[in-house]
């Protein structure tokens, strides 16, 4: 008895609450203001939702002077000024 009241009033509000904010979240607070830095990546932004927004379609953003790279794993990475990939 104390194991269902247990699932049902602990881990079901959960699952809800992260199951919605990943449904709503998905650019759902990114509101363009500029139709050229959403569609631009390699134009640099210090706003992290549109970063996000730029890596899922073009697969590359520039964020605060760094350019991030999707790779074919679905991992993020940048060059590092040697050259080799640093994953995030």
């Amino acid at each position: 008895m104390i194991f269902l009241f247990f699932i049902i009033f602990v881990f079901f509000p959960f699952g809800i609450d992260k199951f919605l904010k990943k449904k709503l979240t998905k650019n759902f607070f990114y509101k363009p203001e500029n139709k050229e830095l959403e569609l631009n990546p390699d134009i640099n932004t210090l706003n992290w939702d549109l970063h996000k927004l730029r890596l899922e379609k073009f697969r590359r953003s520039q964020y605060k002077g760094l350019t991030f790279f999707v790779s074919s794993e679905n991992r993020i990475y940048y060059l590092s000024e040697e050259g080799n990939k640093v994953y995030c």
